[in-house]
């Protein structure tokens, strides 16, 4: 009696590679994007942390956080995505969107928001 093979073929294999490739080529294109966004975000909440700010102008809070972002390579925000506004205390607002090539004509494009409040 003949024992039938099992297992994985050679094409099997090259569509497997070809697929595993294709993820890390995506995940190497979005990694960058996410990874701002997390500096974006631990600014953010570093500048929440730090002792008197809730009592600065919006001018001196806005440098502040321009100044994290020179630190941790923030590029994407553009000044006109980041808003103070007066409530309770401050609530900064920053909206912003990247845009990168993928594949030829294709871009991925990511949406962002985050706010911290600085309570009084």
């Amino acid at each position: 009696m003949y024992k039938r093979q099992q297992g994985l073929t050679l094409i099997g294999l090259v569509i497997i590679l070809a697929l595993l490739i294709f993820g890390g080529f995506i995940a190497m294109k979005l990694f960058p994007i996410y990874q701002e966004a997390f500096s974006v975000k631990a600014a953010l909440n570093g500048l929440q942390q730090e002792p008197g700010i809730e009592k600065k102008s919006p001018a001196e809070i806005k440098q502040q956080l321009w100044n994290r972002f020179y630190v941790s390579y923030v590029e994407s925000v553009q000044k006109q995505d980041v808003t103070i506004s007066k409530r309770d205390g401050y609530v900064i607002s920053i909206v912003y969107e990247v845009r990168k090539p993928l594949i030829g004509n294709l871009d991925v494009v990511a949406k962002f928001d985050f706010s911290v409040d600085l309570l009084e």
